[in-house]
């Protein structure tokens, strides 16, 4: 009995110093392999559109990586920084004070994007700053600060008008500190510009003054341009019935003389025949005096007309009417 205890326990120990150096046989190369799978994979870098990865060896600037599949040397090299090339965007407020002591709010919106995807920029933009926050701290600054030494030149009148001035000096002053930093500013847009209540009410006051002082001048315009226009109406009514009062003088004086040459006519005619019948032409003025004297007593309307009834004085009459009548037949014939 007691042998077969022996002999059994001799067989377990050897059975043990046998087992462990097969299995570590068996692992260490699996192990090895995964290490080194693990090692390789560990330099593949994936670098995603619109970045680019600064390597570093050692703590010294090596290379960049572009967008897509890169291999680093595992273990050496190092990411150092993921540097965007996308456009980026940052708003600002602030304060500023013109000539005139007005303080003046801005509200602004800043774009800029890494100048270009060259090493020597990238290598600006990744080493000239720690941080991105340290960045966008002197960005903000540099443009506050432009813009207030601007401000501080002109009068609180003159800020509203000037959005456009701002933004060119702006973009004139710090355009080569940009380039420095490897950074490009695309635009500067200034959404608003406030001031104080009370320049606020005051200049609501002096719009309103100009509006009704404007209104006041329109209207005024706009009477004297009434009075004018009537002016010139009347002006040219008064021309019309001059003219046309003319025009009818001169058809009434063209009747009259129409009239006394056919009267002229009329007795030349009567006198000739009655010559030819042997009678008296005194007839004719006879005749046209009792006429006349009969038209006076039917068109008249109560006026009073004193005519000399004795012979002496209807001579004195016919010898008028008969001067008359040669001179209207002179003028007619001339």
């Amino acid at each position: 009995m007691a042998g077969n205890t022996i002999c059994k326990g001799m067989i377990k120990k050897n059975a043990t110093f046998t087992f462990k150096p097969i299995v570590m046989d068996i692992l260490f190369p699996w192990v090895w392999i995964v290490l080194l799978l693990f090692i390789v994979l560990s330099g593949l870098v994936t670098v995603n559109q619109g970045t680019i990865t600064v390597i570093t060896m050692f703590g010294k600037y090596r290379r960049i990586l572009r967008p897509g599949l890169n291999f680093k040397i595992p273990l050496i090299e190092q990411i150092y920084k993921r540097i965007s090339i996308q456009n980026r965007s940052v708003e600002m407020e602030f304060q500023a004070v013109t000539a005139d002591q007005a303080n003046v709010y801005f509200k602004s919106m800043l774009l800029y994007a890494v100048q270009n995807a060259e090493e020597e920029t990238i290598k600006k933009v990744a080493f000239k700053f720690i941080s991105d926050r340290d960045l966008m701290q002197a960005l903000t600054r540099t443009i506050e600060g432009t813009i207030r030494s601007f401000v501080a030149t002109k009068r609180q009148a003159e800020i509203l008008g000037l959005r456009k001035e701002i933004v060119e000096y702006v973009k004139e002053q710090i355009d080569h500190l940009l380039e420095d930093w490897g950074y490009h500013l695309l635009d500067l847009q200034i959404n608003d510009i406030t001031f104080d209540k009370v320049i606020l009410d005051s200049m609501s006051k002096v719009v309103a003054s100009n509006n009704l002082k404007a209104a006041a001048e329109n209207e005024g315009q706009a009477l004297l341009i009434t009075k004018t226009k009537g002016a010139e109406a009347e002006g040219n009514a008064i021309k019309i019935a001059a003219e046309a009062e003319r025009q009818a003088a001169q058809l009434r004086g063209q009747g009259v003389a129409l009239f006394r040459e056919e009267v002229a006519k009329g007795m030349s005619q009567a006198a000739e025949q009655m010559k030819q019948a042997n009678l008296d032409t005194n007839v004719i003025l006879f005749s046209m005096w009792t006429e006349a004297i009969k038209n006076f007593a039917e068109a008249g309307k109560g006026n009073i007309i004193f005519l000399d009834g004795s012979s002496d004085g209807m001579q004195k009459t016919m010898r008028q009417i008969m001067a008359l009548m040669k001179m209207d037949a002179t003028q007619t014939l001339e």
